[in-house]
C-alpha cells in the first residue's frame, strides 16, 4: 500500500479528500470501519476503497483546525501510536488516536475488577497490612481526565462519536491543540516550531519539567520521523523534519516549578514527592510506609517491578504520601509520561507482596485504573518508563531481561496460603515486546533454530486472545492485541486450559486476571514436546500446549541455563522466596521458615534459570536503620521460570544444563 507522507513546514494544499472528510465531519455523517471488528484483510480492502486512511484523517483534521500535520501526528503518536483501539479506553480512560479522556464514562462502564488481596509488604514476621479498596469519585475527576468534553464543546461533535469514531477523535484532538495555541497568544502558524507551548499544554501537565519533557519528546519525534501500520491496516508516515522549537513559549503557560530532588535523569523532568517515613504509635514496629535500607551497599537490587496503579494520578499521589498506606519508588502518569519519585532507591518500598522481592527491587507504578476494561498504555508513558528503567538498570547493574524486569503479576506468593491472592498487573495487555525495544534490548533469536529453550514472542497486534474482563465468560473484553499466550492440557483446540494447583483445583480460565495458564512475551521456557503445529512447554509441573503456526511463530529459539532434577531424587520443592537456612540467623532475629509452595519439580522436567542467589533475609522491624540486619546464609537457590511467576529451587536439588545440550523435542 502506498505510504502517506507528512513532511511539510509550509501548509500543504488542501486536497479534495481532506476537504471531503472535514465537510462530512461537520455534518456528523462520517462513519468508519473499525479494525477491531473485522479481519485485517477486510480492513485493508475497506481502507483502500470506501474508508479514508488514517493518514488522510490526520491531514483533514490538521487543515480544518490549522494545525501543522507534523505536530498533530507527533502528539498523537506519543499518545496512541496512531491507533484507535476499537474505541476501547486506555488504562487511564483515554479514547482514540488523540487520547481524549473521559474517565467518568469509563468508570461508569467498567466491570468489577479484582485487584488482588495480597499483603503488599509480604513480610510474615510482621502483622499483615490491611487491604484497602480504592474508590474513585467520578464527580471529582480533574480536567486532565475530561478532555473529551472540551473537545466536544469545541467541535460540536457528540462525546459518543469522539470516543468511537477515529475521524471525530482526531478532529477533536486537533481542535484542542488549536485552542491551546490560541490560549498562549500565538497565531495558528503553519510552522511547527511555533507550536511548542500548545504541545506542552496538550500534555495536561501542571509542572514545568513534565510539560517540557513531553514537548521535547514531540519535537524530537518530528525531527527523527516515524512510520508504522496502524490498526486500520494503512500506513502512516511522519517523515523527518528539522525543527528548532520556540521553547521560550513554555514560560508563558504559568506552570508550577517541578519539585527538586528526584533520583532521575535530568532530561526526564521527574518531580520529588516523598513517601512519609513516620512512627504511627508508640509500638516499636508500628511505622510507615516503607523501610529504610542502604542498597546496594547492603543488598543488591535484582529486580525492577512493573505495576499499574489501579487509581487515577491524583489518587495515586495522595495514597503514596499517606504514612498508613504502602509505597513504591516511582509513579508514571499516563497522558504525558511524567514521573514522580517517592523513595530513594536505597530504601525498600512495600509494593510487590513478597518481602524477599521487595527488599531487592525498585517498584514503578504506571497510571492505570481501568485494567478491567482498557487494553492499552500510552506511548508517552512507555517511553519515559523505558528511559527510567535503562537508567536504573545501568546504575544498579540489573540485567535487562524478563528474569529481572518483571511484572507485579510475575512475583510469586511467599507461602501457599497467599498464592491465590497475588496481584495480576500490569496484565496481558502490557506490550513487553515494544517495551524491550524501547529499552534497547529487543528479543531476538539465539542459539540453534531447533533449541529446546524458547523465548515467548507472539506478534502483539495479531495475538488477540479471547479474554473476558467481567465476572463471567460472557463479559468479553474488546478484541485487542496481547503479550500473553494461553496454554492447554492437550494439543487440541477444545482441550481444557492448564490448571494451577496453587490457585484452584479446576482448570484455568480466559479471565483477563487469571494467569494460571499463561506465558508472557520475553519469558523463557523449555519445550517438552512438539506435535505438528502444537508445542508443549514445561509449565507448573505439567505440559502446557499452544498452537505455534510456523508462518507466525509465537516463540524464538533461546540460549541459557536450565534446571533439571538431580538424579536420585523423586522431586524438589519450589519456593516463593530465597531465604537462608535456620543456622544463619543471629541471636535475637526470628528464624524465617523455609515454607515450600504447592509446586514441585519432577524427573524429566526442565525450567529456565534466571539467576543464582544465596539465601538472604532483610530484618527490618525497627524504626531506626541501626536496628536493621541482612541475614545471609550458605543455602543457594536458582530462580526458575516455573509458571507465569518466577520461583526458587534449591541448588542442591537440581543440576544446571546448557540449553544447547537439551535434546530436540519433535513429533
Amino acid at each position: 500500500m502506498k505510504e502517506e507522507r507528512v513532511t511539510q513546514h509550509r501548509r500543504p494544499r488542501r486536497t479534495a479528500t481532506a476537504a471531503a472528510i472535514a465537510t462530512v465531519l461537520l455534518t456528523g455523517a462520517l462513519t468508519t470501519t473499525s479494525a477491531q471488528a473485522q479481519p485485517p484483510e477486510t480492513v485493508r480492502r475497506a481502507a483502500a476503497t470506501d474508508t479514508p486512511s488514517r493518514a488522510a484523517l490526520f491531514r483533514a483534521a490538521g487543515e480544518h483546525h490549522q494545525v501543522p500535520e507534523a505536530v498533530l501526528l507527533a502528539v498523537s503518536y506519543l499518545q496512541s501510536r496512531w491507533d484507535h483501539h476499537g474505541g476501547a479506553p486506555s488504562m487511564d480512560a483515554g479514547y482514540g488516536p488523540m487520547h481524549l479522556t473521559d474517565a467518568g464514562t469509563a468508570l461508569a462502564e467498567a466491570p468489577h475488577h479484582s485487584d488482588g488481596a495480597e499483603d503488599p509488604r509480604g513480610d510474615a514476621s510482621r502483622p499483615t497490612l490491611p487491604h484497602r479498596e480504592v474508590d474513585e469519585d467520578p464527580e471529582g475527576l480533574p480536567a486532565t481526565l475530561r478532555t473529551l468534553d472540551r473537545a466536544s464543546a469545541l467541535t460540536g461533535l457528540p462525546a459518543s462519536r469522539l470516543r468511537t469514531d477515529p475521524a471525530a477523535n482526531i478532529d477533536g484532538g486537533a481542535a484542542l491543540l488549536a485552542a491551546h495555541q490560541r490560549s498562549t497568544g500565538a497565531p495558528l502558524s503553519s510552522d511547527p516550531a511555533q507550536w511548542y507551548g500548545a504541545v506542552a499544554a496538550y500534555s495536561g501537565a501542571t509542572e514545568t519539567g513534565a510539560a517540557r519533557r513531553f514537548a521535547d519528546d514531540v519535537f524530537s519525534l518530528i525531527n527523527t520521523g516515524e512510520s508504522r501500520r496502524t490498526d486500520d491496516g494503512t500506513v502512516v508516515t511522519l517523515a523527518p523534519t528539522p525543527v528548532e522549537p520556540a521553547t521560550a513559549q513554555l514560560a508563558g503557560l504559568g506552570l508550577k516549578a517541578t519539585p527538586p530532588g528526584a533520583e532521575c535523569p535530568r532530561d526526564l523532568g521527574c518531580s520529588w514527592l516523598p513517601a512519609p517515613y513516620r512512627m504511627l504509635s508508640e509500638e516499636p514496629g508500628d511505622f510507615g510506609n516503607h523501610d529504610l535500607s542502604d542498597r546496594p551497599n547492603n543488598q543488591a537490587v535484582d529486580y525492577i517491578v512493573i505495576h499499574d496503579t489501579e487509581a487515577t494520578w491524583d489518587t495515586t499521589l495522595r495514597l503514596v504520601q499517606d504514612p498508613t498506606y504502602v509505597s513504591w519508588h516511582y509513579s508514571l502518569r499516563s497522558a504525558d509520561g511524567h514521573i514522580a519519585n517517592h523513595l530513594r532507591a536505597k530504601d525498600v518500598g512495600w509494593h510487590a507482596g513478597n518481602w524477599y522481592v521487595n527488599s531487592k527491587a525498585i517498584g514503578l507504578e504506571h497510571e492505570g485504573f481501568l485494567a478491567q476494561g482498557g487494553q492499552w498504555y500510552t506511548e508517552a508513558m512507555y517511553r519515559t518508563s523505558a528511559r527510567l528503567v535503562r537508567h536504573l538498570a545501568r546504575k544498579y547493574d540489573v540485567p535487562l531481561d524478563r528474569a529481572h524486569i518483571i511484572g507485579h503479576d510475575n512475583v510469586p506468593g511467599t507461602v501457599p496460603a497467599n498464592v491465590a491472592g497475588m496481584h495480576q498487573d500490569p496484565g496481558p495487555y502490557w506490550d513487553w515486546d515494544h517495551y524491550f525495544d524501547l529499552l534497547g534490548k529487543p528479543f531476538k533469536a539465539q542459539g540453534r533454530p531447533t533449541s529446546s529453550l524458547v523465548t515467548i514472542h507472539p506478534d502483539y497486534s495479531a495475538n488477540t486472545e479471547p479474554y473476558y474482563c467481567g465476572a463471567t465468560p460472557a463479559d468479553l473484553c474488546p478484541v485487542h492485541g496481547s503479550a500473553s499466550v494461553t496454554l492447554r492440557t492437550e494439543p487440541r483446540d477444545d482441550a481444557p486450559l492448564v490448571t494451577d494447583i496453587g490457585i484452584r483445583p479446576t482448570p484455568g480460565t480466559w479471565s483477563v486476571y487469571n494467569h494460571a495458564a499463561r506465558v508472557s512475551t520475553g519469558q523463557k521456557y523449555v519445550v517438552a514436546e512438539r506435535r505438528g503445529d502444537w508445542t508443549a512447554l514445561w509449565y507448573l509441573g505439567q505440559k502446557g500446549w499452544f498452537k505455534d503456526d510456523p508462518r507466525r511463530a509465537k516463540t524464538l529459539p533461546a540460549k541459557g541455563l536450565v534446571a533439571r532434577l538431580r538424579p536420585g531424587l523423586d522431586s524438589a520443592p519450589l519456593y516463593g522466596r530465597a531465604y537462608p537456612e535456620a543456622e544463619a540467623y543471629p541471636a535475637g532475629i526470628p528464624v524465617q521458615p523455609l515454607v515450600p509452595l504447592a509446586y514441585t519439580l519432577r524427573p524429566g522436567q526442565s525450567y529456565s534459570v534466571g539467576q543464582t542467589v544465596n539465601g538472604e533475609y532483610y530484618h527490618s522491624k525497627t524504626f531506626e536503620l541501626a536496628g536493621h540486619t541482612v541475614v545471609r546464609g550458605s543455602l543457594v537457590y536458582h530462580q526458575v521460570q516455573y509458571g507465569h511467576r518466577i520461583m526458587f529451587v534449591r541448588a542442591d536439588d537440581v543440576q544446571l544444563t546448557s540449553a544447547d545440550r537439551l535434546p530436540h523435542r519433535s513429533s
